[in-house]
């Protein structure tokens, strides 16, 4: 009976996909396997091999890291490439590169155990000399092309235990452990750079530090002994050193005292000659004063004599002496007795016409 429904469709047999597409797939799946399994190698390559093996741990690595203060340098199927890398992390084919960091900062290679004979032949032997050296970051393809990644067992480590034997051999044991054993630094440094300037060029050594030899037992007794004595030596200069000084500062003492007094001498000396002059100076002056005066006084006296002279000179006349006369017989209270009295009287006339007499010619030299 028709119900008006439409009969289902028929399910359909699945399809199988076509064969080139399931070829594709399959390749796909195996490049992946190959990818893992390359990585798994480069991961077991950095992990299993033992540190002991850096050569081959380096070789297989395909991730590779520089440390600062290294450049990394390369060997393409052995041989060295000229390119190198800074520092960090960088890629390279596993088994046919081989890589290996080289340091370029400053590095000290410690040398030990060199034994050494002297001019006289002693054995001694210098426990350690280490060598501060440097090589040139560009010169790291020409050194290693030809001296390898440890040149510095050449020119270093070989190098040193050569110089000091040349040294030892033309210098007498008490001039190696004694009087130029600082100057050896600066010889071996010397001599390592001439033959690294000559040979080597980027290799640059900075510095050279030799520590002190070992001698045989006998001869470090020696030289003990001598040091023993050599320091008594010096214990007695230097005693004699300081009595000397001693002595010279006390002669500095004396000196300085004498200089002292004689100052204070010339001082007081000065003084008293200042004072001497002084008084002088006043002594002249007084005598100049006294002298002034003396002189103020005498023209005066002179003065005064002048005029009383010539006041004299004007009081001499005959009436005036003979009132002088009578007035000194007046006031005289003697009384004369003898036949001579009235010639006495008879005088005084005789007076009174000299004194005329005088006047007339002072008057006639005054016309």
């Amino acid at each position: 009976m028709d119900t008006g429904t439409q009969p289902r469709p028929q399910p359909q047999p699945p399809r199988r996909p076509p064969t080139e597409p399931l070829r594709q797939q399959g390749n796909g799946d195996f490049t992946a396997i190959v990818t893992v399994l390359f990585a798994f190698i480069a991961i077991a390559s950095l992990v299993l091999i033992p540190s002991s093996s850096p050569n081959l741990k380096n070789s297989l690595t395909v991730l590779h890291q520089v440390p600062e203060g290294h450049v990394g340098v390369y060997w393409l199927g052995g041989a060295l490439q000229k390119t190198t890398t800074t520092p960090g992390f960088h890629l390279k084919l596993p088994i046919i590169t081989h890589y290996e960091p080289v340091q370029v900062t400053l590095q000290t290679d410690l040398v030990r155990d060199i034994p050494c004979g002297t001019k006289g032949g002693v054995m001694i032997n210098f426990d350690r000399i280490e060598v501060v050296n440097r090589l040139k970051k560009e010169s790291v393809y020409d050194t290693l092309l030809n001296y390898g990644v440890e040149y510095d067992h050449t020119w270093i480590y070989d190098k040193i235990h050569h110089e000091i034997n040349q040294f030892c051999s033309v210098h007498s044991l008490q001039e190696v452990y004694i009087d130029m054993f600082d100057q050896i630094d600066e010889t071996m440094k010397d001599a390592l750079q001439a033959d690294c300037t000559r040979y080597a060029p980027g290799i640059e050594i900075i510095s050279v530090r030799v520590t002190k030899p070992r001698i045989p037992e006998s001869v470090r007794r020696n030289f003990e002994q001598m040091e023993e004595e050599r320091t008594k030596v010096l214990v007695s200069v230097e005693r004699q050193r300081v009595a000397e000084k001693e002595a010279e500062t006390q002669k500095k003492i004396a000196i300085s005292e004498a200089e002292k007094n004689a100052h204070v001498s010339k001082i007081i000396m000065e003084q008293k000659l200042m004072e001497k002059d002084s008084l002088r100076l006043q002594e002249e002056i007084s005598n100049r004063m006294y002298l002034a005066r003396e002189k103020s006084l005498a023209d005066a006296k002179y003065y005064q004599t002048m005029r009383e002279a010539e006041a004299n000179k004007l009081k001499l006349t005959p009436q005036f002496l003979e009132l002088k006369f009578i007035e000194a017989i007046t006031n005289n209270s003697k009384m004369f007795f003898g036949n001579k009295i009235p010639n006495m009287v008879l005088g005084q006339r005789l007076l009174g016409n000299f004194l005329q007499e005088v006047e007339g010619r002072t008057n006639l030299e005054a016309a």
